[in-house]
């Protein structure tokens, strides 16, 4: 639901951060309650208390959030969804929020109860020895009024407006998988990697591996099975400098819609999806080439790439934690997370802003440092090496 929109169901990707906005009365506790867990909502009224005694102590309100924030920053360090139940209603309560979320890489959603404001000062004047009184709540008002239309410009990825009691009441909650999130999958997996065009040699290694391939009525393989249920992931690059990306895309992605194969981008397919958006980028290191056979497939099939590209998750993780895919490697902050910084990492590792003697750019090695969950152990790993 977004803030024109009057359905009842609110999509919240599962790892992410959720503001309560609205002003006292609104019933951002009573909804808090509802829709989140005991320890997922971090509210303003207990840390209030929990420095003075005394939720209702507007005087501790400072010392409040500077128990509240740095909760919400343990908890979506540690991954965990997390719902601030506070007023919310000026830019600047809400700034400190959004840096946070931006710091740990997570989507942060506004939820605003915009009731009427005849309804919020009854329901305060209802609390008895914690009413804050009229003008308060107009004040509340008037600050979100004048602020809710900049919401998204201050950073919220998405803002669900609530105008009434009734539409407040008729929410429904469900919680999103990420992209990135496959944890269910054990495979067995076989991990591919920079196929560059190369389709022949793609199909020799699946062969290797055991995989049958599927063709179509011009004979283009479209599609390949492995009998024990074997999965392949595709760690990127797929297109450019070889003979056949059209083949090689054409290949993996019937492996993907039928179930057989995962994929993460490389940077030459982020690069390529750039281009058949009509960016101006640079048509070297074999894009012109790539271009050129997906102008000669026609454009149907152009617009199948695009939209496959433009669909992969840069990273996946797998089995229970333990396998994390990437094209240039993630460090174990990253994982499972979803921000500009994430996806260019997943893409192109940590540069140091040099090259080397060929004109490649320098990238720290993260890897010497990594002890994270996912690491390169394989219980039974299997290399193929094909001729030539």
């Amino acid at each position: 639901m977004t803030s024109s929109t009057a359905s009842p169901d609110i999509a919240l990707p599962a790892l992410s951060l959720v503001v309560l906005v609205g002003a006292t009365g609104s019933g951002k506790s009573t909804f808090a309650a509802q829709h989140f867990g005991r320890f997922e909502v971090v509210s303003s009224d207990h840390c209030r208390a929990l420095v003075s005694d005394d939720e209702a102590d507007q005087a501790a309100s400072s010392a409040a959030f500077e128990v509240l924030h740095p909760i919400v920053e343990k908890r979506l360090a540690a991954g965990r969804l997390t719902a601030v139940d506070a007023t919310n209603v000026t830019p600047r309560a809400r700034q400190r929020l959004v840096e946070l979320a931006k710091q740990h890489n997570v989507a942060v959603v506004a939820i605003v109860l915009d009731v009427p404001e005849a309804v919020c000062v009854s329901r305060d004047a209802a609390r008895r020895g914690r009413s804050h009184g009229a003008e308060v709540v107009r004040s509340h008002r008037q600050q979100l009024t004048k602020s809710r239309r900049g919401l998204r410009s201050e950073g919220f990825r998405e803002v669900h407006m609530l105008h009434s009691v009734d539409e407040v009441d008729a929410v429904r909650i469900q919680r999103e998988k990420l992209p990135n999130d496959h944890r269910e999958y054990t495979g067995p997996f076989d991990v591919i990697g920079d196929i560059h065009g190369c389709r022949s040699e793609l199909e020799s290694l699946l062969g290797a591996l055991g995989y049958a391939i599927s063709r179509d009525d011009n004979g283009n393989p479209v599609n390949a099975s492995h009998p024990d249920g074997r999965c392949v992931v595709f760690v990127g690059d797929l297109v450019d400098r070889g003979p056949d990306s059209a083949g090689v895309l054409r290949l993996a992605m019937g492996m993907v819609t039928a179930g057989n194969a995962l994929a993460v981008p490389g940077n030459h397919e982020n690069k390529l999806l750039r281009a058949l958006r009509g960016n101006s980028v640079r048509t070297g290191h074999g894009l012109a080439e790539t271009l050129h056979q997906l102008d000669v497939t026609g454009e149907e099939f152009r617009d199948e790439v695009r939209e496959f590209c433009d669909e992969l998750p840069p990273h996946l993780v797998l089995d229970g934690g333990n396998l994390v895919i990437a094209h240039a490697g993630l460090p174990e902050k990253y994982h499972g997370r979803c921000s500009p910084r994430v996806r260019s990492f997943a893409l192109y590792g940590d540069p140091t802003r040099e090259t080397d003697e060929h004109g490649f750019p320098v990238r720290r090695e993260w890897t010497q440092d990594y002890q994270g969950q996912a690491t390169s152990r394989m219980d039974t790993p299997r290399y193929v090496r094909l001729n030539g």
